[in-house]
Order: structure tokens, then C-alpha cells, then sequence
């Protein structure tokens, strides 16, 4: 069995919780005001800031979140392995 080492949980739990976001982005119209609420929480995990810097998803007439096809397509790649 392979052992976990700190710095690969980490990274684990980072995209666990980007799968996470993206689905909450991709399940209805989010506004940003929302997901900065909803997900500032946590200051080691800006998911949704890093969602916005690796092109997952952007912003809409600086309020409306939407997910980019990459942001879609790592969202379902996520899905796909979940089945």
C-alpha cells in the first residue's frame, strides 16, 4: 500500500476540494459575492481564487460565475473516476 506523505495529501485534499467547488459552481448560477462568502474560509485552500488563475472558471459582467471547458472538463474527468 502506498503511504501518504504530507506534501501529497495536501495536494490531495487541494483537488478534492477544486472538484468540490466545481461542482458548486456547476450547479446553478453562482454570484461572486456568494463564493467568497461560501468559500473564503479557509485561508490554505483559496479554491475558488485558484479555480479563477488556472482558467477552471471566470468571472461574468463582474458578478456571475461560470465554469471555462477546462474547468468543465476537470469536473467531469473528476466524475468519471468517482463511477
Amino acid at each position: 500500500m502506498k503511504r501518504s506523505t504530507p506534501d501529497r495529501a495536501t495536494s490531495d485534499a487541494a483537488t478534492l476540494a477544486m472538484q468540490q467547488f466545481l461542482a458548486w459552481v456547476a450547479d446553478r448560477p453562482r454570484s461572486y459575492p456568494e463564493a467568497r462568502e461560501g468559500w473564503h474560509s479557509c485561508p490554505h485552500l483559496s479554491v475558488w481564487e485558484d479555480a479563477i488563475v488556472d482558467g477552471l472558471m471566470r468571472i461574468e459582467n463582474g458578478r456571475a460565475l461560470r465554469l471555462t471547458p477546462r474547468g468543465r472538463a476537470m469536473l467531469d474527468k473528476a466524475r468519471d473516476h468517482a463511477l
